[in-house]
């Protein structure tokens, strides 16, 4: 071999042995990458409004569509700003913010020299911006000004600012969309998690009538009007253990099925002028956008963009231009732009750190295995890309909150971070979840902590099965209601993980559910009766509340929570870890003074991540 080939042959040695080996990321790296959401067009479609926190909190910014340069709007330094839209007729625009995450929203205008105006002002006010009418004059929005407990319909001249109350909602009503010729709201109840009934609202008339039910357990969602307000469209689960798409037509009452999915549709909407009808399909953790051109009768085709998917759209006023966010398990979500007819697709955004290389991070996979009863259960499965048999790793449970929500694919830095340094995460769909059918999503019902907590000793079986996992070293980790999982693992099943993180997790049903925020009376009746009413039911939910079994409690345990959280209120943080240190068990505590229920400020996010590395580090990874 001449001495030239022998310089070649290890370089190529060298260089292969750079790609295979492992880099593991600060917490500061992970940080560093970028989250945006949104994707207003302006009134002219030369720009779109965007959230981003790339100053550490979310403000707004602006996305030139000729340039595509990002330009900042808004500099708040202290409470996260979420863009709603610009305005239909100029560049103002709105947005929405609350006050250290208290969730006691207001809807703020943007105006063009700057300033900026709380348009729905009130220290226990909640607002929630609905739509723009038709005429683009005013635009509808809900509060609770009048009572904590009921949100009611106004309307905001957007010339005077002027609001007008259009609907008093004193049934705790779910309002849906108002329609075109502004004669009728389109509203909705909820019973109970399987049952949900449609009505609608006369304006002129002033009349309220049901218009969809069922006397069977049977959810009946709105999506909207139809463009000439004749009929409605709404998700049903009608004798079906998935959502699908129905039209009602309000004149003479006959319904048709308009699709049908293997899976749920969690949505489905017009663009401005009926050319597109845009669904969101919930595909086995994944989600799926299916476009369909009215005209052709025929679905448009998505742009092809690799190693990932779709995840929203969003089709301008004149139905010309489309913007969408795409991403991975190993990659955030970045905004893309494109003319429908014809031209490229641009990539707007770069979130994801350069610095971070995707393959020392892990991809998620579907998995499924049998629980104790032998009903399969599906999970997101993250395995670190350096883990073997022959290098083992420690795991984690994780469960995600709810009750009833649903671990997806998607890129999580959280996850990745744990991932990349050593953890492997099962991201578990424990029955109860919702995606799989109503049935699955019904197993748990004031049931918890019994099989659903069972599902999370099963995955714990099926890690320790995997020749790559250390079965001596598996935790579990949740937030909010997978924070309770958490707890209850530690209290009712003791000694069965290693160690357990409770983000913001309840612990105290009792209170929790009698604490609700009052802006969630239209939910309250659904909660007690998929959880348990707190004032007939104390005693059934004594027994499932980890804060009264912590003297079973034996193994470490770490607790993050956001002082102003109005759903898990701090005090039952503080609880749960006096009673852990009483059994003199490892336990270790972190509050956010500017947090509520989750935690949205880069700085906080930095110092809650690194705190549960290094705690699974001392306690789990390094365990003797």
């Amino acid at each position: 071999m001449k001495k030239f080939d022998i310089i070649l042959l290890f370089v190529a040695l060298f260089l292969v042995g750079c790609a295979t080996s492992h880099k593991e990321y600060s917490i500061e790296e992970f940080m560093n990458t970028t989250s945006y959401g949104g994707s207003s067009f302006s009134y002219d479609e030369k720009s779109l409004l965007i959230r981003s926190n790339q100053t550490g909190i979310n403000n707004a910014f602006e996305i030139s569509l000729d340039s595509f340069d990002i330009t900042q709007l808004t500099f708040s330094d202290s409470n996260n700003i979420y863009p709603i839209s610009y305005f239909p007729k100029d560049n103002r625009f709105l947005f929405r913010s609350d006050q250290g995450g208290n969730e006691i929203w207001h809807i703020y205008v943007n105006n063009l020299d700057g300033t900026v105006v709380d348009l729905t002002p009130g220290e226990k006010a909640r607002s929630a911006f609905l739509q723009w009418s038709d005429d683009k004059e005013k635009f509808f929005f809900t509060s609770n000004k009048r009572d904590p407990k009921f949100m009611d319909l106004y309307q905001m001249d957007i010339n005077l600012f002027v609001s007008k109350l259009i609907f008093k909602n004193d049934e705790a009503l779910n309002v849906s969309e108002i329609s075109r010729n502004n004669e009728y709201v389109l509203l909705n109840k909820s019973y109970t998690r399987d049952n949900s009934d449609i009505y609608l609202y006369d304006i002129n008339n002033n009349k309220l009538q049901k218009i969809i039910y069922d006397e069977n357990d049977v959810n009946h969602r709105p999506t909207g009007f139809s463009l000439d307000s004749k009929s409605i469209y709404f998700l049903t689960d009608l004798n079906s253990e998935f959502n699908y798409l129905k039209k009602y037509n309000i004149q003479n009452k006959q319904v048709e099925v308009v699709q049908k999915e293997s899976w749920d549709i969690l949505n489905s909407y017009f663009s401005e002028n009926g050319s597109y009808r845009i669904s969101t399909i919930n595909e086995d953790s994944q989600t799926k956008i299916k476009i369909f051109d009215i005209k052709n009768n025929k679905m448009l085709m998505l742009p092809n963009v690799n190693n990932g998917f779709i995840s929203s759209v969003n089709i301008s006023d004149s139905e010309s231009k489309l913007s969408f966010y795409h991403g991975g398990s190993r990659s955030p979500n970045d905004l893309y732009f494109k003319k429908i007819k014809g031209g490229k697709v641009q990539k707007l955004t770069d979130s994801m750190n350069p610095l971070i290389n995707k393959n020392h991070l892990g991809e998620a996979k579907i998995i499924r295995f049998n629980s104790f009863d032998d009903l399969e259960i599906p999970a997101v499965y993250y395995k670190p890309p350096n883990a073997t048999s022959t290098n083992k790793m420690p795991a984690l449970v994780r469960v995600h909150g709810g009750p009833g929500g649903q671990a997806r694919v998607g890129y999580r830095a959280s996850t990745q971070y744990l991932v990349n340094h050593g953890y492997a995460v099962l991201d578990i769909n424990n029955r109860g979840s919702r995606g799989y059918g109503k049935t699955f999503q019904a197993l748990d019902d004031q049931a918890h902590s019994k099989g659903d907590l069972d599902d999370c000793l099963a995955a714990m079986d099926w890690l320790k099965e995997q020749s790559h996992i250390d079965g001596e070293r598996i935790g579990i980790l949740g937030g909010s209601y997978g924070g309770y999982m958490v707890m209850a693992a530690m209290a009712f099943r003791p000694g069965a993980f290693d160690v357990g993180v409770n983000i913001y997790g309840v612990t105290n049903w009792i209170r929790t559910l009698k604490s609700i925020p009052p802006w969630w009376e239209a939910a309250r009746e659904s909660l007690y009766k998929e959880l348990g009413n707190p004032f007939t039911q104390e005693d059934y939910l004594y027994s499932i509340s980890p804060l009264f079994h912590a003297k079973n409690i034996v193994k470490p345990v770490l607790v993050l929570q956001g002082a102003n959280d109005p759903r898990v209120l701090q005090v039952e943080s503080d609880e749960m870890v006096e009673a852990i240190k009483k059994q003199n068990v490892p336990v270790e505590y972190v509050v956010f003074p500017d947090e509520g229920h989750g935690f949205s400020k880069k700085k906080n996010q930095i110092t809650s991540n690194e705190t549960i590395l290094t705690f699974l580090d001392k306690y789990l990874k390094n365990k003797k």
